[in-house]
C-alpha cells in the first residue's frame, strides 16, 4: 500500500508538472502572438528630449526644454549614482537582472497579497514592465492595459540590454510638474548633477515616480519625506544600507523648492542652437569652471558701477583659437542692464585700442621702431586737429613711450603716413567686421576709435599680434576640426613682437603687477564705451564695459573701468603668463644706434616722396605678391642669395626684411639677401629723405 501511495503521489506531481509546463506553454504562444498584434514600439517619446548645451568636457552649460515645456535631459546610467540604482532594485524590481519582463514570482506575490488584504498591496509590476507604461501612457489600470504592459516588456528585452532598459526609465520617470528623468530632477530639487547621491537624495528619487504628483517636495514636502522614509526601510530590510546610515539618511532634510537649471554662457548657448538647430547636444569649446568664474567677476565688479551698465568678457585660446570663455552680459535676465544682449557681438567704437595696429603697421613698413622719436606736440591735419586725451602733451618721444602712455598726436601721425585707407585694408583682409561713418573716406580719426568693432573681432585681432601677427579662426565648438581656411595676417612677425614688448611694459592698474601681460586700454568718445584687451603666449582676454543702449557715462574710462576686470579675469586662468619668443630678424637699438632714416618720423620730409626732383623710391624686384624661386636666382654672392632692387630715391640705401635691417648705408640701388627659409616675408627700402617702399613676398 505505501509503495501504491508514493507511486499515486509521483502521478499526481507529473500530471501538475505537465500542466504548469502546458500553461506556460500556452501563456508564451499568447503572450507570443500578442507582441506579434502589438506591433512595433514607438519610442518617439523617449527621443523627444530636451535640448542641452555642454563644455569642452561635457558639463552641463544650459538645458533648454522640449516643445511641450517638459525638462527631460538625456542621462546615461554611467551619469548616476550606483548607490541610486541599488535602492532602486530593492524597493521595485529586486530580480530585474535575471528576469525577461515580466518577474512571474512578483505577479504570484501580488495576486496573493490582493486575495488576502482585499486591495492591491504590490502592483506586481518590473521596472521594465514601467518603461513600458511610460511609452505608452494610459489613464486606466485595468487587468487588460496590466497585459498590454506586459507584452511590451517582453518585447523591450527582446530588443534592448538592462542598461538600455534602465536608460529608458531614467530619461522618462516622473517626478512631478514638467520634470521628467532623473537629471532633471537631480538638477532641479538639489542643484546638481545625480553622478554623486546621498542615501537620502536615491531614496527620493526612487520614491517620487510612484506619485509624482501627491509627493511633490516642493508642494508635498511632508508626503515626500514620508515617502522617502519607506523606500530607506525597503533598502535596509534587503540589506542594500545599515540601520545607521538608514537613520543618518532618515534625519536629512528633504529639499522644499526647486532650483533653477543652470544658465552658464547664456548668449553663446542660443547662438548655438541657433546655428545648429537640428542637433539636441551641443558641445562648446568653453570651459564651464572658466565660465563661472568669469560671469562671477563681470557681476561683482559691475556692481559697484552704474546700475544700467553692463560688462562682456571674451577667452580666447591663442594657439587653437577655441573661445574658452564668453560672458555676454552680467546678468542675462535682468532688464534694467539689457542683459539679453549679447555684447561680445554689439558694433562698439574701440577708442585708442585700435592704436598697436597702427604701430604694427609702421613698424611692417619700415616707416618706424620702437625707438624711433616721434613729436607729441600740436598738429594740424586740414581741419582734423587731434589731442591727447589729458589734453597735454609730451613733446618729442619714441615711438614705444607713444604707445604705452595711449598718446594720440603720435598714432595720429604715424597713420597719416601710412593711410588709414591702408589700415582699414589690413583690418579687413582679416575678415573683420568694420562699420563706419557715412561720409565719403575715411579719415584719421578711425585710428582714435572713429569706427564700430565687436569685442569678439577685436580680440581676436590681438590674438593674432599673439600668434606671431596670424590671427585665427574662432573655434566655437569643441568637436570642430581645426580650421584650413587661409591664413589671415594683421601684421608680420617682428612687428607682432614689437607691438607685445612695448604694451607689456604699459603702465597697469592699480590690482596688478607690471610687465606680466601685454595690455591695451581704450575710452571711446563721450564715454561710451570702455576697453581693455590683454595677451601673453598662451590666452587672449577682452573686456568691454558700457550701456547697451550707447548713452554716455561720465568718467567711464578703460584704464579705471575694464583694465582691473582683465587683469583679475588673467589671474582666474589659473597660469603664469608666459611671454612671447623674439624673433631672429627683431631689431633690438637704442634711437643713437638706429639706422638715421628710423632715428625719426619727420613731419617736414614726406615718407612717400623723397623729392619733388627725384623719382619716387619703389622696389623694382621682386614685385608685391610674386613668388621667388631661390634655385633661379644666382648672383655673384652665391646661389640661393636674393638680389633686392630698388628704382628712384636718393641713396644711400637701407634694406630690411621683416623690419630687420639687411644693408645699411648703400649707396647702391640693389642689395643682396640670403634667406634661411621658404615662406612669407616683407621687404623694405628706406631712402636718405625717409621716403621708404615695401613688398610682400612668398619665397620658394
Amino acid at each position: 500500500m505505501k509503495g501504491e501511495g508514493k507511486h499515486l503521489k509521483l502521478k499526481r506531481v507529473t500530471i501538475l508538472a505537465v500542466a504548469v509546463a502546458l500553461s506556460l506553454i500556452v501563456c508564451a504562444l499568447v503572450l507570443w502572438r500578442a507582441v506579434e498584434g502589438l506591433g512595433p514600439l514607438d519610442l518617439t517619446i523617449a527621443d523627444n528630449r530636451s535640448t542641452v548645451v555642454l563644455d569642452r568636457h561635457g558639463q552641463l552649460l544650459r538645458p533648454f526644454a522640449t516643445r511641450e515645456g517638459r525638462w527631460r535631459l538625456p542621462v546615461e546610467v554611467s551619469d548616476v549614482d550606483p548607490r541610486y540604482f541599488a535602492i532602486l532594485k530593492a524597493y521595485e524590481d529586486s530580480r530585474f537582472d535575471r528576469h525577461f519582463g515580466v518577474d512571474p514570482l512578483a505577479l504570484l506575490r501580488a495576486a496573493a497579497q490582493f486575495a488576502g488584504n482585499g486591495r492591491i498591496v504590490s502592483g506586481g509590476s518590473t521596472l521594465t514592465m514601467q518603461v513600458a507604461r511610460l511609452l505608452e501612457p494610459r489613464d486606466e489600470r485595468t487587468l487588460t492595459t496590466k497585459f498590454r504592459q506586459m507584452v511590451r516588456a517582453i518585447q523591450l528585452e527582446s530588443r534592448y540590454s538592462k542598461d538600455e532598459i534602465l536608460r529608458l526609465y531614467l530619461t522618462l520617470a516622473p517626478y512631478g510638474g514638467n520634470l521628467e528623468g532623473i537629471r532633471a530632477a537631480s538638477l532641479s530639487y538639489f542643484g546638481r548633477e545625480p553622478k554623486r547621491l546621498s542615501f537620502s537624495e536615491a531614496a527620493l528619487l526612487v520614491a517620487l515616480p510612484q506619485a509624482p504628483e501627491t509627493r511633490r517636495p516642493d508642494r508635498f514636502v511632508r508626503h515626500a519625506t514620508a515617502a522617502r522614509n519607506r523606500v530607506l526601510d525597503r533598502a535596509r530590510e534587503s540589506n542594500v544600507i545599515s540601520a545607521a546610515e538608514a537613520e543618518a539618511a532618515k534625519a536629512a532634510p528633504v529639499p522644499d523648492t526647486r532650483r533653477p537649471f543652470p544658465m552658464l554662457a547664456a548668449h553663446a548657448a542660443e547662438a548655438a542652437i541657433a546655428a545648429r538647430p537640428d542637433r539636441t547636444m551641443h558641445r562648446l569649446a568653453i570651459d564651464a569652471r572658466l565660465q563661472v568664474s568669469l560671469e562671477r567677476l563681470a557681476r561683482e565688479r559691475i556692481e559697484r558701477l552704474d546700475p544700467r551698465l553692463s560688462v562682456a568678457i571674451l577667452v580666447l585660446d591663442n594657439v587653437t583659437g577655441e573661445i574658452r570663455a564668453q560672458v555676454g552680459s552680467p546678468d542675462y535676465m535682468s532688464r534694467d542692464r539689457s542683459g539679453a544682449i549679447d555684447m561680445t557681438l554689439a558694433l562698439r567704437s574701440p577708442g585708442s585700442a585700435l592704436k598697436p595696429f597702427i604701430y604694427a603697421l609702421a613698424f611692417e613698413s619700415g616707416l618706424a621702431h620702437p625707438e624711433t622719436l616721434l613729436d607729441d606736440r600740436p598738429s594740424r591735419y586740414g581741419i582734423y586737429q587731434p589731442e591727447n586725451f589729458d589734453l597735454a602733451f609730451q613733446g618729442t618721444v619714441t615711438a614705444r613711450k607713444a604707445l604705452q602712455l595711449s598718446l594720440n598726436v603720435p598714432a595720429v601721425e604715424l597713420l597719416n603716413e601710412l593711410g588709414p585707407a591702408r589700415l582699414l585694408a589690413r583690418l579687413r583682409d582679416t575678415e573683420t567686421a568694420i562699420a563706419l561713418p557715412k561720409e565719403a573716406a575715411p579719415g584719421l580719426a578711425v585710428g582714435l576709435g572713429g569706427l564700430g568693432i565687436t569685442l569678439t573681432d577685436l580680440t581676436r585681432l590681438y590674438s593674432g599680434l599673439a600668434r606671431g601677427g596670424s590671427v585665427p579662426n574662432l573655434k566655437r565648438y569643441a568637436d570642430d576640426a581645426a580650421s584650413s581656411g587661409p591664413e589671415r595676417r594683421i601684421a608680420d612677425p617682428v612687428s607682432a613682437w614689437y607691438v607685445f614688448d612695448i604694451l607689456r611694459g604699459a603702465p597697469p592698474p592699480d590690482n596688478a603687477l607690471a610687465g606680466r601681460i601685454a595690455y591695451k586700454t581704450g575710452t571711446s568718445y563721450g564715454y561710451r564705451d570702455a576697453w581693455a584687451v590683454g595677451y601673453d603666449r598662451q590666452f587672449t582676454i577682452g573686456v568691454w564695459v558700457g550701456r547697451p543702449d550707447g548713452t554716455a557715462v561720465p568718467g567711464l574710462v578703460g584704464r579705471l573701468a575694464a583694465a582691473p576686470i582683465l587683469f583679475d579675469a588673467y589671474g582666474r586662468l589659473g597660469l603664469e603668463p608666459e611671454a612671447l619668443t623674439m624673433p631672429p630678424f627683431a631689431l633690438q637699438a637704442t634711437t643713437a644706434t638706429l639706422p638715421p632714416p628710423l632715428r625719426h618720423v619727420r613731419k617736414d620730409v614726406p615718407k612717400t616722396i623723397a623729392s619733388t626732383i627725384q623719382a619716387p623710391l619703389k622696389i623694382a624686384f621682386p614685385l608685391d605678391g610674386s613668388r621667388v624661386e631661390l634655385g633661379l636666382s644666382q648672383p655673384s654672392e652665391g646661389k640661393g642669395s636674393l638680389v633686392l632692387k630698388a628704382s628712384g630715391g636718393v641713396p644711400p640705401m637701407t634694406w630690411l626684411v621683416d623690419g630687420a635691417p639687411v644693408e645699411a648705408g648703400t649707396m647702391r640701388r640693389e642689395a643682396h639677401w640670403q634667406p634661411d627659409g621658404a615662406g612669407f616675408v616683407r621687404l623694405s627700402v628706406i631712402d636718405a629723405k625717409g621716403a621708404t617702399d615695401s613688398v610682400m613676398v612668398r619665397v620658394e
